[in-house]
């Protein structure tokens, strides 16, 4: 055979495996989240696998920053827009910072939502919210009145950035709310950056300035554990318990040693699911995602988005010694 003959046949393999490969994944959603090497993320992942496998033209990518910085986040952006995806899911540490780059995705024709920690409304079409968030900032004071001897009593707020979206919605929602929880008495909020070391010597630190508290409370999975961890730590195990929103694998631990004995969270795997599931729909024009829209999301059924272009996916579920065996092997 001659070489031409050969290159020839070369090209038309190479063009048809690129054809199937293309068939393939027809359809590429960016899953960006707040950084890499943390549990909720890499289940909310194992949510958009799922979802990508059902739908059958999809590829994930599932990235973000080493450190929860909105800076590594628009360097993930430009790279996305860089590899022409089709859609960027995000869950954002910091609303407005993100929404420059994310409008140059949206001028390059990419669907844009955030999940889980929202963007300003400029900088993508909806925000999927894991739940409700007056009904979260609920959750955590009644986890708190939980803890306490008679629902009365001194507690602290552990969160994540000062720029977390979500976590700043849900303490504003707690302060909105106090006045139905005439027992209890925050003392202060300190913020562990969802860093495991930081966390756990802002959790010492509290202890420490403020004695009287009786209940830590962190609306933030890596939060919640680091706390849990110094409370144990400190032997303050019965003195000082630790509630919030936190991962069943994860806080098993906790729960048996009796550091807490109650926590919530929605199921992260859902929330990445669903994320894939509405940014699939909207590259593919079955939705434009405008408020008063529903969207198909597969096994959650159809998601509606609200007025204020948000829409929420399911209340926090509450997690404690009766259930915690069971649900700490799923995620």
């Amino acid at each position: 055979m001659k070489l031409a003959q050969k290159l020839a046949i070369g090209v038309v393999f190479a063009m048809a495996a690129f054809g199937s490969a293309a068939h393939a994944a027809e359809v590429k959603i960016g899953l960006v989240v707040k950084s890499l090497g943390n549990g909720f993320f890499e289940a909310a992942n194992k949510g958009a696998q799922e979802a990508a496998k059902e739908l059958g033209d999809v590829e994930i990518i599932y990235t973000g920053p080493t450190s929860t910085t909105a800076e590594g986040q628009i360097e993930v952006i430009n790279a996305l827009i860089a590899q022409g995806v089709n859609a960027i899911a995000i869950s954002a540490n910091d609303p407005d910072a993100v929404v420059p780059a994310l409008k140059k995705a949206a001028q390059r024709g990419i669907k844009v939502i955030s999940w889980d920690s929202g963007v300003a409304p400029e900088g993508r079409i909806l925000q999927l919210n894991p739940s409700s968030n007056d009904l979260i900032g609920k959750m955590c004071l009644t986890l708190v009145k939980d803890h306490l001897d008679g629902g009365k009593g001194d507690f602290a707020i552990l969160s994540a950035t000062t720029t977390s979206t979500n976590q700043n919605i849900w303490i504003e929602e707690m302060k909105k709310q106090l006045k139905d929880f005439p027992g209890l008495n925050l003392v202060t909020t300190v913020y562990g950056d969802d860093l495991s070391d930081k966390s756990y010597r802002e959790a010492q630190g509290l202890m420490t300035s403020n004695p009287n508290v009786k209940v830590i409370v962190a609306p933030t999975t890596v939060g919640v554990l680091a706390a849990s961890q110094a409370v144990k730590d400190a032997g303050k195990i019965g003195q000082v318990y630790v509630t919030g929103l936190g991962l069943p694998s994860e806080m098993a631990g906790a729960i048996k040693s009796g550091a807490t004995k109650e926590f919530a969270i929605w199921n992260p795997i859902d929330l990445g699911y669903s994320a894939a599931q509405i940014a699939y729909h909207l590259v593919k024009g079955d939705t434009d995602g405008a408020p008063g829209s529903e969207i198909e999301a597969g096994r959650m059924g159809k998601i509606k988005v609200g007025d204020n272009g948000e829409a929420a996916m399911a209340d926090p579920f509450v997690y404690n010694a009766e259930n915690i065996d069971q649900f700490s092997k799923v995620f």
